[in-house]
């Protein structure tokens, strides 16, 4: 039986466990104790920090695991490369790691490749940034997370102090990056990788919060996004990927789209989308099971994808800014289009932060873009 290491256990690294115990794969879990829903269904859970690499790699020698996975998840991605290459198997290049993990690193690449991207500077923990070559408005990030934690678009110098100081709490490493706001719409690229060719999966539309903390609030797929124009972003999703070096597994690239039809990168991770992308609405909309092609990618043992217009799919979240979408929830199981739901807390609150939404909706339809009011 084939043994896969999945690094990180927390809800969002659930589907995969189950999609490898499903297949029938003996599965080993790496996580914090805190929130580590997969320990209940790994075949083996180690409470072992994402992070400590080293510690993580001695076991898998030990056990003798045959592929390191993870989805959804910009830090463990760090420990997967390093674990696979040390074991010969099949990952992304350690070297290029950084530029996958660090927003700052991956703007330096993309900008040497001439793939479009805005201004942006780095700041450290301390300094106050030259912003002499940015127009504002600017968005303020950390360069070492994800979710929308402590991100914020900002109008004024005045406000960079306290935006820095948010978003440099948010980090790892007190790094944070000023880029320039981009005007446009918002899509993300779900593709998989394998030996160094890409496939695209499916394209999404994304409805935010919009400012100052930019949380998503909605998925659809497949995009509405015009032919001609999708073609041009699956062009620049692969000359991306080629500049980062993202060669196998899977990616969720994110692109603002101007009104003008100019193509920007937001950002880039060298893993599966989260809000169930990548876990639940590509197969919905494709029939492309892309959980399975991670696996097989890890393995060595990938299939080119087969994938077509099966449905329309999307998920909403609930928040105080979604409170309409509380009655359907309440009722969900009335409604065919609905394939999952969980309210988690009916005391809904304004977000900051991915973390601060209160439920999700997941729905699948065979007309269109599903909407619930």
């Amino acid at each position: 039986m084939k043994k896969i290491a999945v690094i990180g256990g927390s809800y969002l690294q659930l589907p995969l466990v189950l999609k490898a115990k499903e297949i029938g794969y003996e599965v080993h879990c790496f996580a914090w104790l805190d929130g580590a829903v997969c320990r209940d269904y790994a075949d083996k859970f180690y409470p072992i920090s994402i992070v400590d690499k080293e510690e993580i790699l001695d076991v898998c020698k030990s056990v003798g695991i045959d592929a390191v996975v993870t989805i959804a998840s910009d830090l463990a991605v760090i420990t997967v490369n390093y674990v696979a290459e040390k074991l010969g198997l099949v990952g992304n290049p350690v070297e290029f790691t950084d530029i996958t993990t660090n927003k700052y690193a991956m703007r330096h690449a993309l900008a040497a490749a001439a793939v479009p991207c805005p201004g942006f500077v780095r700041v450290k923990s301390g300094e106050m940034p030259d912003i002499s070559g940015l127009r504002f408005p600017l968005i303020v990030k950390p360069t070492d997370r994800s979710g929308s934690r402590g991100v914020e678009k900002i109008d004024s110098p005045e406000a960079i102090g306290r935006a820095l100081k948010r978003a440099a709490g948010e980090s790892f490493v007190n790094e944070v990056i000023l880029e320039e706001y981009v005007e446009g719409r918002e899509i993300s690229v779900e593709s998989i990788s394998f030996g160094g060719k890409h496939y695209v999966l499916q394209i999404t539309d994304k409805v935010t919060t919009g400012a100052p903390y930019f949380v998503e609030l909605e998925h659809h797929q497949p995009s509405s996004l015009p032919d001609y124009v999708k073609v041009q972003v699956e062009r620049v999703t692969r000359q991306a990927l080629d500049a980062l070096h993202i060669q196998n597994g899977a990616s969720h690239s994110e692109f603002k789209i101007d009104a003008d039809g100019n193509i920007c990168v937001i950002e880039i991770g060298a893993r599966m989308g989260g809000d169930f992308i990548g876990s639940d609405l590509v197969r919905l909309s494709t029939g492309y099971d892309f959980l399975k092609g991670v696996i097989q990618v890890a393995l060595g043992a990938f299939e080119e994808p087969e994938t077509g217009h099966l449905a329309y799919s999307g998920v909403y979240f609930l928040s105080k800014e979604t409170e309409r979408l509380l009655p359907v929830m309440r009722d969900w199981k009335s409604h065919d289009e609905i394939v999952r739901c969980e309210i988690m807390s009916e005391t809904l609150k304004e977000i900051h932060e991915s973390a601060d939404r209160n439920g999700y909706m997941i729905y699948k339809s065979e007309i269109g873009k599903w909407n619930c009011g």
